[in-house]
């Protein structure tokens, strides 16, 4: 946890962008799993909740009073019966204390906090809720159903949270630094472990004990898979075979913050030509973002800079034809391409996507394409600051069931040489990800090790353990 002079200012810095009204910060829970005491473990809390108030405590909330310039933080005490089961856990007052709060009081006031902003007519902020019992609370505590709660919250309290979570402070440049050395050791552990008749399980067990180990564990559930076309694909049981390709999406959170790395690998540690041929248009995409990258350009003109780029490069395998600008206007790219070039990254593995994605990926002057299929997956596309911290990762897919409704529909034909492309049905997918941060003059790899994905490198990594083969 940062020192509490680092809470005491965030606060006071949110205050001056809300300009009014009483902000409430809801902490989160412990979720059961299965039955009330199976709860999901470690608790998750609320990432807003901790920028501005550092607990990971369940059951807080942080009242900002911006009109009394009064911080507050609400919570029960644990009692004796719950020391026998956690251990001993200090006192909500000694938690307000380590974060610069003054004032506590036990969770029944929050009602009463709330009757009287509401008596008085006050603005009351709160950030949109995505947990079930914190909808609830809300509904008891503001009167307002569920269904009305995403409309209901505060534009003011979103867009100043986005202002100052977007840009990161040393410190956390230093933490996601670290994260990303944790994310080294996943992603080279995986690297080592690959070969024929291991499961995706075992591989993808192994990444997540690793992050389990040296940090407070996975920022999302583990990809790892030999279906690479398919975005998300949950380890199987399947055995890996030789002449396949698989991807390992995977990271860790730890000190509060992500990281976020992809890698494609051939499963007997050789790339074919066939699949060289791809893997070089990834690879050159992923490197060109960073040479484009930085303060003042908009990561929607990075995104289509790359589409163009890896548009030429398939009409060179003719998979593509046609004019590059109207191919990419079309949105024929997105049959290999269907999701955006990357995310902002921070103490969420997709930074605040939770408070709405319009707000944190775009702004004003920059505005999704919810309409076009593969651009309407662009998650970030606004102008990008000194200290913002980004992915980049290209990919290139073969998805038997889009190329089947593309091809049926006759979907930008003049740019996809479809009897070519059935030629791939069998190929999988590829992505190469890495976590960028945006610096003075251009942008950096996030971490002090680069987890190998140049052709001639990563093969070189993975023969280097030879005892495992």
């Amino acid at each position: 946890m940062f020192n509490k002079e680092t809470f005491i200012r965030r606060r006071q810095q949110l205050r001056h962008l809300v300009g009014n009204g009483l902000v409430i910060l809801f902490g989160n829970n412990e979720s059961p799993a299965n039955y009330p005491a199976n709860s999901y473990s470690p608790m998750r809390q609320d990432s807003s909740f901790l920028y501005y108030f550092g607990q990971h405590r369940d059951g807080l909330v942080g009242i900002i009073d911006i009109d009394a310039d009064k911080d507050m933080l609400i919570g029960d005490d644990i009692d004796v019966e719950d020391i026998v089961w956690m251990g001993f856990t200090p006192s909500v007052a000694d938690l307000a204390a380590e974060v610069g709060v003054s004032t506590t009081a036990p969770m029944k006031e929050l009602k009463s906090i709330c009757n009287e902003a509401l008596r008085q007519k006050r603005i009351i902020h709160f950030l949109p809720p995505y947990r079930f019992d914190t909808k609830i609370q809300i509904m008891d505590l503001l009167g307002i159903h569920p269904n009305q709660q995403k409309e209901a919250a505060s534009l003011s309290l979103i867009k100043a949270v986005v202002k100052m979570r977007a840009t990161k402070e040393q410190q956390e440049i230093e933490a996601i630094d670290r994260a990303c050395n944790v994310g080294y050791a996943m992603h080279t552990t995986a690297q080592l472990l690959i070969k024929p008749g291991v499961t995706e399980r075992m591989v993808a067990g192994q990444v997540d004990g690793i992050a389990r180990s040296l940090a407070q564990g996975v920022s999302f559930a583990t990809i790892f898979s030999q279906h690479g076309e398919i975005m998300h694909g949950n380890p199987s049981d399947n055995l890996l075979e030789t002449g396949r390709l698989a991807l390992c999406d995977a990271g860790c959170e730890l000190d509060d913050y992500c990281s976020d790395n992809t890698r494609t690998m051939p499963v007997n540690g050789t790339f074919t030509q066939r699949q060289l041929d791809i893997y070089s248009i990834v690879e050159e995409c992923h490197d060109h973002v960073l040479n484009i990258a930085k303060p003042g350009v908009k990561y929607a003109d990075v995104h289509f800079d790359v589409c163009r780029l890896m548009t030429n490069r398939l009409k060179e395998l003719g998979l593509m034809k046609g004019d590059t600008e109207e191919a990419v206007r079309a949105g024929a790219h997105a049959m290999f391409f269907p999701h955006g070039l990357g995310h902002m990254m921070g103490m969420d593995v997709h930074d605040m996507e939770g408070l709405g994605q319009i707000y944190v990926g775009f702004d004003e002057e920059t505005r999704p394409n919810l309409e076009q299929f593969g651009t309407n997956c662009l998650r970030m596309g606004r102008r990008l600051e000194e200290g913002v911290v980004v992915t980049d990762e290209p990919g290139i897919y073969f998805i038997p069931a889009l190329i089947d409704e593309w091809k049926a529909s006759g979907h930008c034909k003049d740019f996809l040489n479809f009897d070519k492309i059935e030629t791939y049905k069998d190929f999988g997918g590829i992505r190469i990800e890495d976590d960028l941060l945006i610096t003075a003059n251009g942008c950096r790899f996030m971490g002090d090790k680069r987890i190998p994905y140049h052709p001639q490198e990563l093969e070189a990594f993975m023969a280097s353990n030879t005892e495992t083969k």
